[in-house]
């Protein structure tokens, strides 16, 4: 008999990339992480033997606890933070099941280190248009959800990244991993290097390779893109405002890459029994 205190892989898959999403906790044990090093995309490593310490911050949120098979790790822990305050489930069979089901993984040994509060940290030129802005939304839904991002001069953005432990991204230089490659920008990059090549990110990337790229024709979502952007680059001179902004503005493209390209709209409505 299933679990009343379990997700399953099929509906869990359904909220991962959205706003709304709960939070990950990957409670595997450390053989069974090594023995295969991914992740559920968006999940966090956490030790369950000091939930004591990391589960009270989650009072009040929807959490999901995932270990291998679904078993007395994640159901403990999805008990032990229901009692401190969590909606908290298990995810039914567990990482093996979510595995068998073939569904999205994060590689993750592509994760960059983590700060002492546990974030990765980012750093790219100020005024950001179109991938500085995609790549960040990426990391929030799919890589890392407490990720925080730096904006800074050009100029600054290799000494801060090494005085600060962060990530450069969206730079220039041979040097750097996460920038455009050939034809391919930024956003392909992570959405190929991450293992997050979807068909609804494949087809969001070629919406921003096509805004960011000025290949208007290579989708022709990617200038409604390319307008918006310019619009919200406009609207905000703080960039994390327009960050913020921005997020919304990529859910709802990624929304409508997953569940809404055969729908069209049209006015007025065709008269019912007509035609």
């Amino acid at each position: 008999m299933s679990s009343t205190t379990a997700i399953s892989p099929e509906k869990l898959a359904r909220m991962v990339g959205r706003p709304d999403a709960p939070i990950l906790v990957d409670l595997r044990s450390a053989d069974d992480f090594a023995a295969d090093p991914r992740l559920v995309p968006g999940a966090t490593r956490r030790a369950v033997e000091e939930i004591a310490a990391w589960g009270p911050a989650l009072a009040g949120r929807r959490v999901v606890a995932i270990c291998e098979h679904g078993h007395g790790r994640s159901e403990g822990a999805a008990a032990w933070l229901r009692q401190a305050g969590a909606a908290a489930e298990a995810l039914g069979g567990g990482f093996a099941a979510w595995r068998e089901a073939g569904l999205p993984t994060l590689r993750a040994e592509r994760l960059p280190p983590r700060d002492a509060a546990g974030r990765t940290v980012w750093v790219t030129r100020a005024r950001p248009k179109i991938d500085r802005i995609a790549c960040p939304w990426l990391i929030r839904r799919f890589v890392d959800p407490e990720a925080a991002f730096l904006f800074v001069p050009p100029s600054e953005v290799r000494g801060v990244a090494e005085r600060f432990g962060a990530t450069p991204f969206d730079i220039e230089g041979e040097d750097v991993f996460w920038t455009h490659r050939g034809e391919a920008c930024s956003f392909d990059v992570m959405v190929e290097e991450f293992g997050l090549a979807t068909g609804p990110l494949l087809r969001l990337a070629t919406i921003v390779r096509g805004a960011d790229t000025a290949r208007l024709d290579l989708a022709p979502e990617a200038a409604g893109l390319l307008a918006a952007s310019l619009g919200l680059s406009r609207m905000y001179a703080d960039d994390l405002a327009q960050l913020d902004a921005g997020m919304l503005l990529y859910d709802a493209f990624y929304r409508w890459a997953r569940d809404a390209t055969g729908e069209t709209h049209n006015w007025p409505a065709p008269a019912a029994g007509r035609g």
